[in-house]
């Protein structure tokens, strides 16, 4: 029973062998059955599948190396990876157009994208039958027909200039201009410690940020390797008296303004690796620059053109084979800009010392003629290279440079009581003949306010509208202000584009008139009638509403690129009726032009304005004597007729003992000066 038992076991064992042994001959046999079915014409689109996925070794793998030259797997990996990569190659298609078995070539169009465009050619291909299927014979011909081993794939980039920005009457204030590159020749250097160390000085540098230029494989004992950009105004007699050192003249982007219009134009630097990958796709290299910030980041778009490209096949010399793509250069687009250079420069020029901001516009057009930020910096700096210490003093200083305040809101103080004014009688709470009665020079509503009072700088007679104006009357507007009501004053500075984005170019800060949603208390309203309050406003908002008063009631809408025919768009239409806007507008001039205005210092005799001064106070409680003080001034051309018609709104940080507002009206009065002399 036992030698049964072996027996059948034996049995089952050897047919469970006999099995797998007729299973692998037929997985041997199936698997070489698809290999040899792998056809040459299969075998060519699934190499050329495999390019722009750059899976190299794949590809190496279908090869008969021995009939390819016996390229090494490295070589191969090299040569098809410098060219393929170089040109950057996507989206390629292969049409198999005929196969020749008796010489195994199969003839074929292919066509990919590249960073030049297009290639596409028609091209063959040869194949070796082995025991194990069919293999490709590869040559430096199966990438380019034209292409030998010998030969080089050249990709040549023709750098787009970048376009100009210019003011209302062509001058330049961003555009091309020259500067002296300092560099060293190695193979000239004597002393190669001594002149680094040297070098380093003059140009505020650390000895190893030099050497590592230096080091760097391209750089070849005759090559001149720029160490740094400098202006062309230094005295370069110092660097020429080192041996092996050099100064040559390079282009760079220049803005001629300087200071003047820093914050406004912005600045260019070199690309980023984050650049790069942020714009990935947008024809950057890691030689284009990039608008940072100002309107060079705004119109970046615009402004840098697209670079042209080549592809060549070159021979061992270098010399030109044949072209397989081209994309032309396109230059970029010049950016002409409704800005004066010469106001923004003379606004620049009073204000440099101060913490302020100015603005600018042609009332009846809307075209913003000069938008200046102070203190500033020089945008060319940066295109110079900026040292560590000097960028760590911009950041570090306490009138901090870098920020730009005409972008912001600030607390408009009395400038907006004409707002105000407007409101009131569009809404008929405010009627322009009642006199309020004087108060003294401080005034609460009643008990409920506590301690709080509402204080004034003029007594007068009578207490009208005219006169509050021309006195800048808190008292005055704060009651006229509780008569308006918190959801009137609410609802019409909303009209007038409160809580809204300015539509502009440029993004300016949103004007409030709360901190919430809403004017919560009787104080905070009454404060809010003389623009104090939690009002904040943005320069150019203002400006634009001022507007309204010589257009009959109409808020323009301001624009900063260039118009031929320039005409007035009205952002907000009738926010004030004709009636409303001239009896503040008769008011504002009295404010310039009478004796006992505010404003009178800006008085001239050749020509007609109107305006309103305003100084802000910030403080922590109204009996904080160590608060601040903003000055401000808004004036403008109230004559029809008038010839260079102008709205100047600037408003200046720290006036307090400096003469509050008349500081800065003393400042827009010799700009003006300057303005209607040319």
């Amino acid at each position: 029973m036992k030698k049964k038992r072996r027996y059948f076991k034996w049995i089952v064992m050897m047919a469970a062998g006999l099995a797998i042994i007729i299973a692998v001959s037929y997985l041997v046999v199936f698997v070489n059955h698809v290999m040899v079915r792998k056809t040459p014409e299969e075998l060519l689109a699934e190499y050329m599948d495999n390019i722009p996925k750059q899976q190299y070794d794949a590809m190496y793998s279908m090869i008969d190396v021995k009939a390819s030259g016996n390229i090494s797997k490295e070589d191969f990996i090299r040569r098809n990876s410098a060219i393929y990569e170089g040109i950057e190659v996507q989206n390629m298609v292969i049409e198999i157009l005929s196969y020749d078995k008796k010489e195994e070539v199969v003839t074929y169009q292919t066509s990919f994208e590249t960073i030049a465009g297009q290639i596409s050619f028609e091209n063959e291909a040869t194949f070796k039958k082995n025991e194990g299927g069919y293999a490709l014979i590869w040559d430096d011909s199966l990438i380019f027909p034209e292409l030998s081993s010998s030969d080089q794939v050249r990709v040549d980039i023709i750098q787009a200039e970048r376009g100009a920005i210019l003011d209302r009457n062509g001058k330049v204030l961003a555009g091309k201009g020259t500067a002296s590159s300092v560099g060293i020749v190695p193979g000239k250097l004597q002393d190669k410690n001594d002149v680094i160390q040297k070098l380093a000085e003059l140009l505020e540098m650390e000895p190893d940020e030099i050497e590592a230029k230096l080091s760097e494989q391209w750089v070849k004992e005759d090559s001149f390797v720029p160490v740094k950009t400098i202006s062309r105004n230094i005295a370069q007699e110092a660097f020429l008296e080192i041996p092996g050192v050099m100064i040559t003249e390079v282009e760079v982007r220049e803005y001629p303004l300087k200071e003047a219009a820093t914050h406004l134009i912005g600045y260019v630097q070199n690309v980023t690796a984050e650049d790069l990958e942020e714009h990935e796709g947008e024809g950057y290299t890691v030689n284009s620059i990039i608008g940072k910030s100002g309107l060079e980041g705004l119109f970046e778009k615009e402004l840098k053109g697209q670079d042209g490209c080549r592809i060549l096949i070159v021979d061992d010399e270098g010399s030109e084979k044949e072209e397989l793509a081209c994309t032309l250069v396109q230059n970029g687009q010049a950016i002409h800009l409704t800005i004066d250079a010469g106001l923004q420069s003379s606004l620049y020029e009073q204000f440099q010392e101060d913490k302020g901001c100015s603005v600018a516009i042609q009332p009846d057009t809307g075209e913003v003629l000069a938008l200046v930020s102070t203190p500033s910096y020089d945008n060319n700096e940066f295109i110079l290279g900026l040292s560590d210490e000097r960028w760590a003093a911009l950041n570090e200083d306490e009138n901090q440079p870098l920020y730009n305040r005409f972008r912001q809101v600030w607390c408009p103080g009395s400038t907006l009581k004409p707002v105000v004014a407007a409101i009131g009688l569009e809404s008929c709470t405010v009627d322009p003949a009642e006199d309020y009665g004087s108060e003294g020079l401080s005034w609460q509503k009643d008990a409920s306010w506590g301690s709080y009072y509402v204080t004034t700088l003029h007594e007068y007679a009578p207490v009208n509208l005219e006169n509050a104006l021309i006195y800048s009357d808190n008292i005055y507007f704060a009651k006229a202000a509780l008569k308006i009501g918190a959801e009137e004053m609410e609802n019409s500075l909303k009209r007038l584009g409160f809580c809204e984005e300015l539509p502009f170019e440029i993004q300016m800060g949103e004007s409030q008139y709360s901190n919430t949603e809403s004017i919560e208390t009787e104080v905070q309203l009454a404060d809010s009638g003389y623009g104090q309050g939690q009002i904040l406003v943005n320069p150019l908002h203002l400006a634009c509403i001022y507007s309204s008063f010589c257009n009959d009631g109409n808020v323009i809408r301001p624009y900063l690129i260039y118009q031929n025919e320039a005409k007035g768009d009205a952002w907000i239409p009738d926010v004030f009726s004709k009636e409303t806007a001239t009896v503040v507008l008769d008011g504002m001039k009295k404010v310039v032009n009478d004796p006992n205005g505010t404003g009178y210092a800006a008085h001239r005799e050749d020509i007609i304005l109107a305006g309103k001064t305003g100084t802000a106070e910030l403080k922590e409680s109204q009996e904080d004597t160590t608060g601040t003080e903003l000055g401000w001034f808004a004036v403008f051309t109230a004559e029809e007729t008038a010839e260079n018609p102008i709205l100047i709104v600037s408003m200046v940080e720290d006036v307090k003992e400096r003469g509050g507002s008349g500081y800065v009206v003393e400042k827009d009065r010799q700009v003006l000066e300057e303005w209607f002399e040319r």
